[in-house]
Formats: C-alpha cells, structure tokens, sequence
C-alpha cells in the first residue's frame, strides 16, 4: 500500500531480443564458412538473408544484429554465386566438341582444369 502522493517504483522492463535476429546472423556465419565445402554454404546464406529480411520488417529493437547478418548472407551468395558461374564455364569450356572433339581430349581438359576431380575406374 503506498501512502498519497508516493509512487511505486517499477523497474524498466528489460530489452526485447529477437530471435530472427541472431539467427539470420548465424545462418550468414554459417553461409560464408560452408563455401569451403562445395559451395553448400548457399543454402543457409539464402534462409538467414530471408530471416535478416523478416527481422529488419517485424522487431526494430535488433536491427544492427540482423542487418549484420544479412550482409554476410549477402557477401556469401554474392561470392559462391561467383565461384559457382566461374567452375560452371570452366565446365563448358571441357565440354565444347568443336575445341575438344574426342572423349578423351574432353577428359583430359576436365582433369587438367579440375585437379580435385579424380577420375575412378569401375571394374
């Protein structure tokens, strides 16, 4: 009971966290290191662009968190876009027939602009 004239003190509530947020930041984390393994770091590049995205519009208490995980979603599709349309004319470059017409020259130009790209024998 407080007497008249007298407040109650109530404490501030505590700041909204948003969930998207971190998550967008982390899927874009997660983006960039997964370009190392075959590009797969598209995948959560794109989700956590979307989350950033859906963040940015719905809760304005974390905007810096999301929009920081939008620029690194947006750094890692930009990049593997990159580095898939660069492996993608390399690929059409070994299977051009007029510059390579036989089976093997298109082979031998696979292994030699793709080292990684072991060829295996089927018995």
């Amino acid at each position: 009971m407080t007497m008249p004239g007298y407040r109650t003190y109530a404490p501030p509530a505590p700041p909204r966290r948003s969930g998207a947020a971190r998550a967008s930041l982390v899927l874009g984390i997660i983006g960039l290191v997964g370009l190392s393994v075959c590009l797969l770091g598209m995948v959560p590049a794109f989700a956590g662009l979307v989350v950033g995205l859906v963040s940015v519009t719905r809760d304005r208490s974390e905007r810096g968190l999301a929009a920081a995980g939008m620029v690194c979603s947006a750094v890692a599709l930009f990049a593997g876009s990159l580095a898939l349309v660069w492996l993608l004319g390399k690929a059409a470059h070994c299977g051009d027939e007029d510059r390579y017409p036989s089976a093997t020259a298109r082979k031998g130009c696979v292994e030699r602009e793709f080292p990684f790209a072991q060829a295996t024998t089927t018995p």
